[in-house]
């Protein structure tokens, strides 16, 4: 019996996989929430606001990205070493995640000081710059926050608990919500601050959400198991090296990708408010849909990662064969919803009927990239199981920043090809450039997969 006929009768693996990646899901589609909330309360202020909260939120997003990519370093760190039964190692690694998260929150804030002169060299003026550049000063003290949390749960979903970032993601949501509500509209008895207020709620409710999560772990005794608890270490330059070492490219791999969203969102900003508002409308559903196929790919880090710690080669290629079947699977869904229901889903967020009518046929392009992207984000969830982060990064630097940024920027501004596309050709250079990312890193996973699993070191 092939390997393949294998995996699709093995229903045990299904069920462990899905019962992991299921709270995954949940506490992404959670975390999400909020910016999602942001987007369709600001829309609903203004076109203007809209515009505003999406150039602050593209600048903010891939720094932040960035500083969470690098503690993402801690997930494979930590399913490796639990499933290498070192549970003792565990705890003092995670401290130094915590050290490395401070670090990087901190160099977060003090880079996105300096992204604000960068409107100026765009041209994003008036009252979106405004807006955007109030937004952005406020939001990037969540960044700490931010760094805190990825660490803490990194902790959690390698020992395979993931239920832990539902109750924190609905406890951030909760805040969240009702804040944006009373900051943005000004209620009981503050002024309304439109866009701006976003930016309060979600830094508010970050650091509940800190708070919340420190509780817990201190509370459970899981954690304590794990040695966690029995000292405080000071930073240990080796091991942050070993950390950075794997960090550092997922970091920079998910900032490229992120990146070219916020580059796009500038370089729109001088075609109006609407496109613009266009645009981030159908960013927004996208990165909504993009949560399934994302979840999986965490998944698969903490699955392949706990395989390989506990040398286990036919579980690593069950788990990315049920990884890269369940990502498709959802692929498929979301790009259906884009094809049959993008003016429902448009109305959602706005009713403005000019940006609706933008917005549906940026629908249609965001629809052809839902197969690669979700290919793409498996086989990056592959790899880092196996810590394996450094060619995966060249590959998505040349297929993001090589070809589908040029090619987008060609297409959507310059008559170089076509008569100038506007957020259309921005949109087809994703698809290409995503498609380029999905195809060389798949080739890398089967590289990988065919070589004996590494020794796992967990010093």
């Amino acid at each position: 019996m092939s390997i393949v006929s294998q995996t699709f009768h093995a229903g045990d693996q299904w069920r462990k996989f899905i019962k992991l990646a299921t709270p995954i899901l949940i506490a992404e589609l959670l975390h999400l929430s909020s910016t999602v909330v942001d987007t369709i309360m600001a829309g609903q202020y203004s076109a203007v606001d809209l515009a505003g909260v999406s150039i602050g939120g593209s600048s903010l997003f891939p720094v932040m990205i960035l500083v969470v990519g690098i503690i993402m370093a801690t997930t494979p760190n930590v399913a490796q070493a639990f499933g290498a039964d070192k549970l003792h190692r565990i705890g003092p690694l995670v401290q130094q995640s915590l050290w490395l998260a401070v670090i990087c929150g901190i160099a977060g804030i003090l880079l996105l000081t300096q992204i604000i002169y960068v409107y100026d060299a765009v041209g994003v003026e008036g009252d979106i710059r405004h807006i955007a550049q109030e937004y952005l000063i406020i939001a990037s003290f969540i960044l700490p926050a931010t760094a805190v949390i990825q660490s803490l749960r990194s902790f959690s979903e390698g020992l395979g608990l993931a239920k832990p970032m539902v109750y924190f993601g609905l406890l951030g949501a909760l805040v969240n919500i009702p804040l944006n509500y009373i900051f943005i509209y000004g209620k009981l008895g503050l002024p309304a601050m439109g866009g701006v207020g976003c930016a309060w709620a979600t830094l508010i409710s970050a650091w509940v959400t800190v708070i919340g999560m420190a509780v817990y772990v201190y509370l459970r005794p899981i954690y304590h198991q794990c040695n966690f608890f029995e000292k405080v270490h000071k930073p240990s330059w080796t091991v942050l090296k070993q950390l950075l070492k794997v960090g550092v490219p997922i970091g920079i791999s998910i900032f490229i990708e992120s990146t070219m969203f916020a580059i796009i969102a500038l370089f729109l900003a001088p075609l109006g408010a609407t496109v613009v508002a266009s645009h981030q409308l159908v960013l927004n559903f996208t990165s909504l849909s993009f949560m399934m196929p994302l979840s999986i790919g965490i998944a698969l880090t903490i699955r392949i990662g706990q395989a390989v710690g506990s040398k286990q080669a036919l579980e690593t290629k069950q788990t990315a064969i049920i990884g890269f079947s369940l990502a498709l699977l959802t692929a498929m869904f979301t790009c259906s919803l884009m094809l049959l229901l993008p003016e429902y889903i448009a109305r959602v967020y706005t009713s403005d009927q000019t940006v609706i009518d933008v917005a549906v046929s940026l629908f249609f392009l965001a629809a052809m990239f839902q197969l690669s992207d979700a290919i793409q984000v498996a086989a990056a969830g592959i790899l880092r199981g196996f810590k394996d982060t450094r060619w995966p990064m060249i590959m998505i630097v040349l297929s993001y920043w090589g070809v589908g940024l040029p090619l987008g920027y060609t297409l959507g501004l310059t008559d170089y090809f076509l008569p100038s596309m506007g957020a259309s050709g921005f949109w087809i250079g994703l698809i290409v450039g995503l498609s380029c990312a999905a195809l060389l890193l798949c080739i890398r996973v089967l590289r990988v997969m065919k070589k004996p699993l590494p020794e796992v070191i967990v010093d």
